[in-house]
């Protein structure tokens, strides 16, 4: 669901006890050009989009852009939200925007994806001759010529419809917001204050792409303390094109590589950190292997695939359990359900169905223990 503040547009998905990672577009695009990556990310994080301001649905303001204007946006909106912290992922003119918010707010990100970016981009008169030829022509005058420094020839050629619609997002941009975009992004120049960065840092960079060039990565990765760079078979719009590759350069960076990593993390978010920690402890000789082969299948390859929605894995694995009549596991995911975004009302539903196809038994044995989840998460 789209939500609105005084003057971003923003949405906000994905499980509640999940860690919130924020998305910054590139010039020319509104937040939806990131719809391809979200479903890979949504089993580790609830996922914040938003349009920056003068681009899709945000407000447009008439003072002068620049690029600390937009990444206090940022802040203002985490504040709006109450996330005290966030991991942030910014493409392009969202790079630079994530290039400041690590120099100025390291300790609110802990880690920071600049993709397709750089400490620079372009120079003031190849920006200044860009808003002279838009406000005079429109940006349909240069919507084709941008298509192919976004993407390969390659994917424009099987990927008709995608390319159309991202055209199409580009020429509803407002001239005066991408005008005042590209002076902030003209003005921008971070070259030497790179090294005060504290956030953990991934560059990533298309091998293709004659915007923000892997020369520029590697400028960056060499003046930031600590940073690694990933490069992709990519143009400019790397996480379009490659919308899976994107995701899981990101996950092994925030979460880890290994399966039992990714399964432990959304082990967390699901059971709570109070569970998991008590299951650690408890591990032994005897049962040692059997934690682990949890960690790494049921959380590490199962809750992490993106066709369904924690939320609705949860509901699933409810009417399950009742089925199986398996108590403690039951009143284990009827606390972690809450935890997905999983409403009292939702569990009573699925358990008046479980009536039906489970046996009244077996139904009335979940009501009783939901009863007592519902009473002990009270008291």
């Amino acid at each position: 669901m789209t939500k609105y503040n005084m003057k971003t547009n923003y949405k906000l998905s994905g499980t509640p006890n999940s860690p919130v990672l924020v998305f910054s577009n590139s010039l020319g695009t509104d937040m939806s050009m990131w719809e391809e990556v979200i479903p890979y990310l949504l089993p580790y994080f609830q996922i914040l989009q938003y349009d920056t301001r003068g681009l899709g649905k945000s407000q447009i303001t008439t003072e002068p852009y620049t690029i600390q204007l937009l990444g206090q946006d940022v802040i203002d909106l985490l504040d709006t939200l109450n996330i005290e912290k966030a991991h942030f992922c910014g493409l392009s003119m969202g790079g630079l925007i994530g290039q400041w918010l690590a120099i100025h707010h390291s300790e609110r990100f802990p880690k920071i994806i600049l993709s397709n970016t750089a400490a620079k981009i372009g120079n003031a008169e190849g920006w200044n001759s860009r808003i002279e030829t838009i406000q005079k022509s429109g940006l349909e005058f240069i919507a084709a010529a941008t298509m192919e420094r976004w993407f390969t020839a390659n994917f424009i050629a099987k990927n008709e419809k995608r390319v159309d619609e991202t055209h199409q997002m580009f020429i509803a941009i407002d001239v005066l917001g991408y005008s005042n975009c590209c002076e902030a992004i003209r003005d921008a120049d971070f070259t030497e204050d790179l090294h005060k960065i504290k956030s953990k840092i991934l560059v990533i960079a298309g091998n293709e792409d004659a915007v923000t060039t892997i020369e520029d990565a590697e400028f960056l990765i060499n003046k930031i303390p600590e940073s690694a760079i990933s490069i992709l078979s990519a143009r400019h719009l790397s996480s379009t094109e490659l919308p899976e590759k994107f995701a899981t350069v990101l996950i092994e960076f925030i979460v880890g590589e290994s399966t039992f990593e990714k399964g432990m993390h959304v082990r967390r978010t699901v059971l709570g950190n109070a569970h998991v920690d008590k299951a650690s402890q408890n591990v032994n000789e005897f049962n040692g292997e059997f934690q682990e082969f949890i960690s790494n299948y049921a959380w590490g390859e199962i809750w992490t695939r993106p066709g369904i929605s924690k939320h609705n894995r949860s509901l699933i694995t409810i009417a399950m359990l009742v089925a199986l009549n398996r108590k403690a596991e039951l009143q284990m995911h009827i606390k972690a359900a809450f935890n997905n975004g999983v409403s009292k009302a939702e569990i009573k539903e699925v358990l008046m169905q479980s009536a039906i196809y489970c046996g009244l038994p077996a139904a009335n044995d979940a009501i009783h223990t939901a009863e007592d989840v519902f009473k002990e998460m009270k008291s």
